[in-house]
């Protein structure tokens, strides 16, 4: 290859660059990890030239919602996220990280991302080490979880902290945000969380302006009380002075269907005076540890994981309870710990949401159910073909704006999110016409259609070749500007 070459050139492809502007024919240009050219470059010398014509070239996707912390140290191919065409995720949603703690038995919904194998490491810092020497084939940005630090610093969770445990959860977090974490996010819908007042979370969010970092937020509440936990959570970015991401925006309970009219008059309302983000999966379920409060708001109710009773994975919670002679609630209690998928939304409320046009998109995947929820392995291809194609809820390049530039603006993840020079090479190419999530509630693991090559920093980790490749890609560390960069 001539000095002035590329490793790689994409040839003849449709590229939506992430911006939400027009689609464009244009050849992309790889050197090492950059995007260093767009354009006619038939004339340029090349490693090798792909063609992609037909095809739409597009940034990595952004995965902005996911609970990954041990799958980047334990899963190298990473095949759930990159053959969707993810090429970056955020781990430590919903106040869950697996550092800084070391605990003998990590509860509810901690028990979500390891057990006490995994909750070995005492500083963020440590944790990001071992990550940085894992193999996996993603870029990652990492959240402090509120829940980890209560849990490993007081001594009962069905309180508020004192003063002296907040001032020492907030160096806890002040260490993690040094060591380059991008946020804080707590899980106050959750047990270890839940007594926790308003204003420990503010005191505790303080620490978050000087690094440039973010707020993010499963919410007390998502059904009967969704209006007054949206108001919390603007109240906490107020008075911290930082940006605010809502997590899996939804309005859970049938009574509640329809509600999603006041929730996104209520972000756009507060959307003027405050940063404000939220993100949603495309999917009428959610899915999470079983709780009897869930269980109360869903239709119906399918068992993910129960380690009372493995082998009753992948069934209906009624059909168990009848199996058992008792009703749901008592049928849930013996199968404890376990975690379900609920069906408690509406699709109209869905369908509103993915159509608002600050909503990015988050899988909320849990990769060590052992029945787990589509969202892990379908979640973007649904959003294009499914939600995109053929409801057309929204054109392709909004689409992807939604999956890639949105999300890097929200997260402060520079570099990513656009194909543009410069740019790191986090690339997805598909197939319009074709593209779409296989993936269901009998089937979760079905790997997408559609989805023809992912480049991760420049190396190929999905299409004809790519494994033996994935496990040396160049992987990195997303931080903010506003953190130590690599």
């Amino acid at each position: 290859m001539a000095e002035a070459g590329f490793d790689i050139v994409l040839e003849g492809g449709d590229v939506v660059d992430g911006t939400g502007a027009p689609r464009r024919r244009a050849d992309v240009g790889i050197r090492d990890e950059q995007i260093t050219a767009i354009g006619d470059l038939s004339e340029s010398q090349a490693g090798s030239r792909i063609d992609v014509s037909n095809r739409i070239v597009a940034p990595g996707f952004i995965d902005v919602h996911t609970h990954d912390d041990r799958m980047l140290l334990c899963e190298p191919d990473f095949d759930m996220k990159v053959s969707q065409g993810v090429t970056t995720v955020v781990v430590g949603n919903c106040g869950i990280s697996l550092a800084p703690l070391v605990t003998d038995v990590p509860p509810p919904p901690l028990d979500l991302i390891g057990d006490a194998e995994w909750y070995k490491f005492a500083t963020f810092d440590s944790f990001l080490r071992a990550i940085e020497q894992a193999p996996a084939s993603v870029n990652a940005a990492f959240l402090v979880g509120h829940s980890t630090l209560r849990v490993g610093t007081m001594d009962r969770l069905d309180r508020g902290a004192t003063s002296e445990e907040i001032k020492t959860m907030r160096g806890l977090l002040e260490e993690g945000l040094e060591a380059g974490a991008v946020g804080f996010s707590t899980g106050l819908f959750y047990a270890p969380s839940h007594k926790a007042p308003t204003e420990e979370v503010i005191e505790i969010s303080r620490s978050l302006k000087a690094f440039g970092a973010r707020y993010v937020t499963h919410m007390r509440n998502e059904s009967d009380q969704i209006m007054e936990s949206l108001e919390e959570t603007f109240t906490i970015g107020r008075e911290a002075d930082v940006p605010v991401i809502v997590s899996h925006h939804k309005v859970q309970g049938k009574h509640n269907f329809g509600k999603s009219c006041e929730t996104l008059a209520c972000f756009e309302k507060h959307m003027h005076n405050q940063d404000i983000g939220l993100d949603i999966y495309p999917y009428s379920a959610s899915s999470t540890v079983l709780k009897e409060d869930s269980i109360l708001l869903a239709e119906k109710v399918k068992i993910t994981w129960s380690k009372a009773r493995p082998d009753l994975a992948g069934r209906m919670l009624d059909d168990i309870a009848r199996e058992f002679g008792c009703d749901v609630l008592e049928a849930a209690d013996r199968l404890q710990p376990a975690g379900a998928i609920y069906f408690s939304m509406s699709e109209e409320d869905v369908q509103r949401i993915l159509k608002f046009e600050h909503a990015m998109i988050g899988s909320d995947g849990l990769p060590h159910d052992e029945f787990p929820h589509p969202r892990l392995w379908g979640t973007f291809p649904r959003v294009l073909g499914h939600y995109c194609r053929d409801l057309e809820l929204f054109p392709l390049e909004e689409a992807v704006r939604r999956m890639t530039g949105l999300s890097a603006d929200k997260f402060g993840l520079k570099g990513r999110g656009r194909i543009a020079e410069g740019n790191f090479a986090d690339i997805c190419v598909f197939d319009e016409k074709t593209v779409i999530d296989r993936a269901d509630f009998d089937n979760p693991t079905a790997p997408s259609g559609g989805i023809e090559s992912v480049f991760v920093n420049g190396r190929m980790v999905w299409g004809a070749g790519a494994h033996g490749t994935a496990r040396r890609v160049k992987r990195r560390r997303v931080q903010t500007g506003g953190n130590k960069n690599e």
